[in-house]
């Protein structure tokens, strides 16, 4: 089966053509001529270049292909270059979908978020309003709402690693944040990391799964986690430990509506938001749907910071 990715260039991306290839598909990818070095196994791979902005260029890249995912996603916006959540999450999306629709390539997977709603953070809206329209096509569709991804980064951005340069590995004490005035329950709201490799293979696993079409599944991992148990377990898997103390989310947030527009800033006020809103799954257990058990956030699934000097 050849497979459109769009957002194939990226850390997720990596996998699903790992995951593509290993089943036998063919993996399609839209790309930019400036990120083609960035492309996993580009030998195995179709590239056509082009702009997920471009209409022609997108129906050009869905019309080669028997399905789509669409990958696209940004965790911070930079709108003096035209990187925003409404393009990226949303009317790239739309374009994909319209040209999926127009072209007879009726399968279609989009990779959404947790947490998504219609009046979230700018993040969680356009992913909510990609999922939205997806639902008025009349394409064979299922929604992946995955919680916070860890594994090898293969040289891009990840959630662990991130962490561990910025939090972890810094000489200050790893924050604790709380809302309020008073360090009420400080660092205590939970995630369930989900192992992007697992992530790869529900996609891939979907593809020959009609009776997936229409749902919409949640992808959390076996344990939820406070952000302090979170911390605490990087600084265990690099070799180290670290101090945590409590600290002011207001505090932070005030910093970073001065800061978070420019790249430097490590974190933006909706990420904070967002973060601390918690990312877990209700109790519906889609990896046992595709016949999976999710891989544990330990310190032997995060080995690959022990390399991260």
């Amino acid at each position: 089966m050849k497979v459109t990715i769009f957002g194939g260039s990226g850390y997720v991306g990596s996998y699903l053509i790992d995951e593509l290839l290993e089943k036998g598909h063919h993996p399609v990818l839209l790309i930019r001529p400036e990120s083609r070095h960035k492309v996993h196994h580009p030998q195995h791979c179709t590239l056509i270049d082009g702009d997920i902005a471009d209409p022609e260029a997108v129906r050009a890249a869905v019309s080669a292909a028997d399905a789509v995912i669409y990958n696209i996603g940004i965790l911070r916006e930079f709108p003096a270059k035209g990187v925003t959540y409404q393009a990226l999450h949303f009317e790239g999306a739309r374009l994909a979908m319209d040209a999926a629709e127009e072209t007879g390539t009726s399968r279609f997977l989009l990779m959404s978020a947790n947490g998504v709603k219609a009046d979230g953070t700018g993040y969680q809206r356009t992913k909510f309003m990609a999922e939205q329209y997806l639902k008025t096509t009349s394409l064979q569709w299922t929604i992946f709402r995955p919680s916070v991804l860890f594994g090898d980064p293969r040289g891009r951005m990840e959630f662990a690693t991130q962490l561990y340069r910025d939090i972890v590995r810094s000489p200050l004490p790893a924050p604790l944040f709380y809302d309020g005035l008073l360090p009420v329950n400080a660092g205590m709201f939970r995630m369930s990391p989900v192992q992007v490799k697992d992530v790869a293979t529900v996609f891939v696993k979907a593809l020959d799964m009609p009776e997936t079409a229409g749902q919409v599944y949640e992808l959390c991992g076996p344990d939820a986690l406070s952000w302090k148990d979170i911390l605490q377990m990087i600084a265990a898997a690099a070799g180290t430990t670290k101090i945590a103390l409590p600290a002011p989310a207001l505090l932070l947030k005030v910093i970073a509506a001065a800061l978070d527009q420019y790249a430097f800033f490590p974190i933006t006020r909706d990420q904070l938001t967002m973060l601390m809103g918690g990312h877990t799954c209700g109790g519906q257990d889609a990896f046992q749907t595709f016949g999976l058990e999710p891989s544990p956030f330990n310190t032997e699934g995060l080995a690959y910071l022990q390399g991260d000097g």
